[in-house]
């Protein structure tokens, strides 16, 4: 495999030491957190610029709010929650207060998907992605591993606008080069195949290249390409891969509805209809378990991925 790792880390500890990175490169940048400073990784943040952090305690709908008027004010607010509560639970003062207006704020979401694993489906989120990309300017993006989350969430000070950055909770490889450049709106092709495209996005990123691995033992050419922007999707490095092959599987941790998958699937409809198998959640509520074993159960891991390539083949 080209790609390999020699640890593991959260995503989320990656967004802590971004928006730590953020606390001396840009004194613009302010942090809000609904309560969850651990989780999110925030401590570092917190001690290098505590006059610049704002703990706003239980109270998302509260902390959009605030972080839309500190926008007014030239500063760049991160807010910082688990993903459910960043999304369905603030959901109207995201769309009122930040995204008609096009609020310079960065909605960063922790323990995204299924991955939270233990806490269970009413803390779980399979509809975020879905709800974020249909606000119009929001920008939407889930980074694949700890070194990509880091580059993510410097990147998005940069960019003027409303963002969604999603994240997750389990310790996952790193293997994304420290130094590759973070470009927002661009995919990344990690492995040249000629059979099968694999799209994927997040934690499915590093699942897809277990199964195009093991693929390629069976004689089978997978091109892999990592989806980190959602929205704007890179239209073009898919539809030059899928020229070649002619078969498409998209792989995320998200609800087939309204997923990453389903925007590719409208954007080929469009511009070159091409066969397709989704590897996502199957319009289901998760429940309580590890990891593992919601990625084995809900068919999003290695595995399902390499069922779908064979599925698309035959």
């Amino acid at each position: 495999m080209k790609f390999t790792y020699t640890e593991k880390k959260d995503t989320r500890s990656g967004f802590g030491a971004g928006l730590a990175e953020l606390a001396d490169k840009n004194p613009n940048v302010v942090a809000l957190c609904a309560d969850l400073i651990g989780s999110l990784k925030m401590e570092k943040f917190i001690e290098k610029a505590p006059e610049r952090f704002f703990q706003v305690g239980i109270a998302e709908a509260n902390m959009m709010g605030l972080a839309a008027g500190l926008s007014i004010t030239g500063k760049i607010p991160f807010t910082g929650t688990f993903a459910n509560f960043s999304t369905s639970r603030v959901y109207d003062q995201i769309r009122q207060s930040i995204a008609y207006s096009n609020k310079n704020v960065k909605i960063c979401a922790s323990h995204a998907g299924l991955t939270l694993g233990e806490d269970g489906a009413t803390h779980q989120v399979l509809e975020d992605i879905g709800m974020m990309k249909m606000l119009p300017g929001m920008t939407v993006i889930n980074p694949c591993d700890y070194n990509q989350t880091k580059a993510a969430t410097i990147a998005i000070a940069e960019h003027e606008g409303p963002v969604y950055l999603r994240f997750g909770r389990p310790t996952v490889p790193v293997f994304i080069p420290e130094d590759m450049p973070f470009e927002i709106g661009k995919g990344i092709l990690l492995q040249e195949g000629t059979d099968v495209t694999i799209v994927a996005t997040g934690h499915l990123v590093w699942e897809s290249l277990v199964a195009a691995d093991e693929l390629e033992k069976e004689g089978i050419s997978c091109e892999v390409i990592n989806i980190h922007t959602i929205k704007p999707l890179d239209e073009e490095i898919i539809l030059k891969s899928v020229e070649k092959t002619g078969k498409i599987v998209t792989a995320e941790e998200h609800n087939y509805l309204g997923g990453m998958g389903e925007s590719i699937a409208g954007m080929l409809a469009r511009r070159r209809p091409t066969r397709q198998e989704f590897v996502a959640v199957n319009d289901t509520f998760g429940e309580s378990a590890t990891p593992a074993e919601l990625m084995k159960k809900y068919k999003i891991d290695s595995a399902a991925v390499k069922e779908a390539v064979k599925r698309i083949l035959a």
